[in-house]
């Protein structure tokens, strides 16, 4: 099928990445994608926490490691090999490191690997925390932890990335280029009803669910999204409702982070708000997120938010903590909440008392060496 893969036997002195530790008859299967750049390395981390924490809280776990990426498009002109989607329906999840590679044309693999698993495996939910970690810097004065913690769930599959349209007489002065968004009643409903389901399980004090769109402009596809978020809405009477143009959003967000508890919203607008967050919680070193398909049998991919930083590959200097943080958020959504919350407690234990800052090269320790302070701290 095209498909590298390795397991090896607790205790046995090989790579982590490929890694099985057994104890009982289930086993939590896990594909690993580390992908590009520093992908491996993040990776490499966050499976050591993994195992760390398996040990700790006593469960099971195989990872298979899969070698999709830049190198191996350069050499087959594959993004997913032939069996590839296959074999991932057969996971319980799957960890992606990072895509992109400098001698790939940009929109190659982030078409063909990341959009392709995200439409493929339906994983209709993006999901956003966007929480400030003790002692990580945010760019906005004044502001603490208790001020950004808030999560965007953002659909996934529909809108303007679902590639429908063309171009009329391209490479001429008179060109067209045609882009449409297409939104359904489905896929806009099923995103939002798991929005509120959401928004009830968090259970915060605010216990509010904003949708955010552009209503006064995008007068049909966000008509639809109003107009299924009020007839939702009549189903969780116990959840607060608020709206949000996402210009306005955009503006909140920075001047009052500590008014939203979840944002749900459209798959654009989605993108676009979730690197603001990215940069309110202290950059894409710490931020994480997970792409679920939450129906029965789905399979879901977590990952950090950050690219694949190709210049610091092999340098010790990348920062490792938002693979950490998307490895608890893969153990949340695949019953270990236990787990998850153990890693989240010694992120922030890290975080708060050990690095120096969440840039690359400027934490005050090597890539490894944070994955292994992040370990120490699990007990």
């Amino acid at each position: 099928m095209g498909v590298e893969a390795g397991k090896l036997r607790r205790n046995a002195p090989q790579h982590p990445l490929e890694t099985t530790v057994t104890m009982a008859d289930s086993i939590l299967k896990i594909a690993a994608i580390p992908g590009d750049g520093t992908g491996p390395e993040v990776t490499s981390e966050a499976v050591k926490v993994l195992a760390a924490v398996a040990l700790i809280e006593g469960f099971d776990f195989d990872v298979e490691t899969l070698d999709w990426g830049g190198d191996r498009y350069l050499k087959t002109g594959e993004t997913i090999p032939e069996g590839g989607l296959d074999l991932l329906r057969t996971k319980d999840a799957i960890f992606l490191g990072a895509i992109g590679h400098p001698q790939v044309a940009p929109g190659v693999l982030e078409k063909g690997l990341l959009l392709d698993l995200r439409f493929k495996l339906d994983q209709y939910i993006n999901l956003r925390p966007v929480k400030l970690l003790p002692g990580v810097e945010t760019p906005l004065a004044g502001r603490g932890p208790a001020d950004i913690d808030f999560v965007v769930v953002r659909e996934n599959t529909e809108d303007l990335y679902c590639g429908v349209g063309g171009f009329l007489k391209k490479g001429t002065p008179d060109e067209v280029a045609v882009q449409q968004a297409v939104y359904t009643r489905k896929g806009c409903e099923r995103c939002i009803r798991w929005a509120f389901d959401f928004t009830r399980k968090r259970n915060s004090p605010k216990k509010t669910l904003t949708l955010v769109a552009k209503t006064n402009v995008l007068t049909f596809g966000h008509d639809l999204w109003w107009r299924t978020f009020q007839e939702v809405a009549k189903d969780y009477p116990d959840v607060k409702t608020d709206y949000n143009h996402v210009d306005a959003c955009c503006m909140w967000m920075v001047k009052n982070p500590d008014a939203y508890d979840v944002i749900v919203t459209t798959n654009m607008f989605g993108d676009i708000i979730t690197d603001l967050g990215g940069i309110l919680q202290g950059g894409m070193g710490v931020a994480a997120g997970g792409n679920l398909n939450p129906d029965a049998g789905g399979v879901s991919m977590f990952e950090p938010m950050g690219g694949s930083a190709p210049k610091y590959t092999g340098t010790d200097q990348i920062n490792p903590i938002a693979a950490i943080n998307a490895m608890a958020m893969l153990l949340e959504h695949s019953g270990q909440p236990a787990s998850a919350a153990r890693i989240d407690r010694a992120v922030a234990q890290v975080t708060g008392t050990k690095m120096k800052s969440q840039a690359a090269g400027k934490m005050g320790y090597g890539t490894k060496a944070v994955g292994d302070l992040v370990v120490s701290a699990l007990r």
